[in-house]
């Protein structure tokens, strides 16, 4: 059981109150002034604290040592107790975080509701951070393919440091399922990971929620900052977060410390700090809509979070994946891909990147019919390809407005560019898929005019010739 740390100068009134808990199975730590009181809070956080507010021959009363506590130790409750007790003191007290306030001569019984109470409160708490925290350690990186190896090397290396990363890529494509990697692996594991929506907060509302708030009809209100002592603050899409607030980030780094709104004392806080953007900073560093030397602070190890459409080779795993946790989670059907399923999933457009891959995938198993393998008939755009779903296929629909000729050169060129880019940009592999020898491949596509290039995924097939392994 977590113990409960008794702060009292008057030595009879504190060993009363030990003796009491221990009869109710606590454990109990004493001291009787303020340095008794920090030396134990330096050697271990206590599960609770009962703290007199006068204490006699000490540099701190009852009211320093909870600013103190409040500060590094938000998540201890603390029940002030009081023979000099008013309403002014009680405000005082509640104003900095007390979970409640008791006046001497106190009654045993309320003094015990009050710790029960606050005990079941801060073990609540302590179990939802674990389960967040479990989370995190939990956030899978989903994945095989050359463009996913090389982005998970990188996230490796970092994992073990403090440094700051910034995390690059389009919408969807799995910047957070990223960062909680890195703090899943890391020696923060246990402590909080907090995520800052830059896009969702409104302006005018961000201060406050990365800040906190102190007011005399609110008390104190921890901001995500302060939340996230210990662990990570994830900064989601910062191209969003407003100029005024970008700066004092920029002193935050900085310093380790803010105020909150409202209120004058410093808050510090122990931070390791990880952005993501879709937007290229430059551009709006340039357009004045992003402070430069907050780039530079929080770009310290960029990492790209590649698209979808660069690891092809992934889908697969990846949709299966999406399948087994519909199940696990709603109760939807546990379906097979079919072949011809993942030859389609791997040859679609995916601007949305692996979150519209997620979304069609419990789409097909929300409105799909039985239990058996998922088939491409049953895939958005399986009935039009390519006639402007988001979710088709990328044959054009200009195939049934053009003479038989060049339909069919239209045809084998975006058949053959989608199956290219389906195979990472192998030659080899494509020309056995396809049925054609190597070299035949080869010249069909320079028959074709199909450009080719290093890189594979592109809307328009990417090849390097003299590496048969692709990319």
């Amino acid at each position: 059981m977590t113990d409960i740390l008794v702060v009292d100068d008057e030595r009879d009134i504190r060993e009363l109150i030990c003796d009491i808990l221990q009869d109710e199975g606590y454990v109990t730590r004493m001291a009787g002034n303020s340095d008794e009181c920090m030396a134990e809070l330096n050697r271990a956080a206590p599960g609770l604290m009962i703290l007199d507010i006068w204490l006699k021959d000490s540099n701190m009363d009852g009211i320093d040592i909870l600013s103190h506590v409040k500060r590094d130790n938000p998540e201890v409750p603390v029940v002030i107790i009081s023979g000099h007790g008013n309403i002014e003191i009680a405000v005082a007290a509640i104003k900095q975080g007390a979970y409640d306030f008791i006046e001497k001569p106190f009654n045993i019984d309320q003094l015990l509701v009050v710790i029960r109470r606050a005990m079941e409160a801060s073990r609540l708490r302590r179990e939802n951070a674990a389960l967040r925290r479990q989370d995190v350690r939990e956030a899978r990186m989903i994945g095989t393919g050359v463009a996913f190896r090389a982005m998970k090397a990188q996230l490796d290396k970092v994992t073990k440091s403090n440094g700051r990363v910034m995390l690059t890529g389009g919408p969807g494509s799995g910047k957070e399922v990223a960062a909680r990697y890195i703090h899943g692996q890391s020696n923060r594991a246990d402590a909080p990971f907090v995520v800052v929506s830059s896009a969702s907060i409104q302006p005018e509302e961000m201060e406050v929620k990365l800040f906190g708030r102190e007011s005399p009809e609110r008390g104190v209100e921890q901001g995500l900052l302060e939340q996230a002592h210990g662990g990570v603050v994830y900064f989601d899409e910062v191209a969003d977060m407003p100029l005024g607030t970008q700066s004092k980030i920029l002193r935050v780094l900085v310093d380790q410390s803010f105020s909150r709104v409202g209120g004058t004392a410093k808050v510090r806080v122990d931070l390791r700090v990880i952005s993501s953007t879709s937007r290229d900073l430059s551009v709006e560093i340039a357009g004045g809509r992003f402070r430069e030397e907050l780039y530079h602070r929080l770009n310290v190890v960029p990492i790209e979070v590649p698209s979808l459409e660069d690891r092809r080779d992934d889908i697969p795993e990846l949709a299966r994946h999406f399948i087994a946790e519909f199940n696990r989670e709603q109760g939807l059907p546990l379906r097979a891909l079919g072949e011809d399923a993942v030859a389609m999933l791997q040859t679609m457009r995916w601007p949305g990147n692996v979150r519209q891959l997620r979304n069609v995938i419990e789409r097909v198993l929300i409105l799909g019919e039985g239990t058996g393998p998922i088939e491409a008939a049953d895939l958005p755009g399986a009935a039009e390809p390519g006639a402007g779903d988001e979710d088709g296929a990328p044959l054009s629909a200009r195939l049934t407005t053009l003479p038989l000729r060049e339909a069919r050169e239209l045809f084998e060129r975006q058949y053959l560019m989608a199956q290219i880019n389906r195979f990472g940009g192998n030659i080899s592999r494509t020309a056995s898929f396809v049925g054609m020898e190597r070299s035949a491949l080869h010249r069909k596509l320079k028959s074709l005019g199909v450009v080719t290039t290093s890189k594979s995924g592109a809307r328009v097939a990417q090849i390097d010739e003299d590496d048969d392994e692709g990319v």
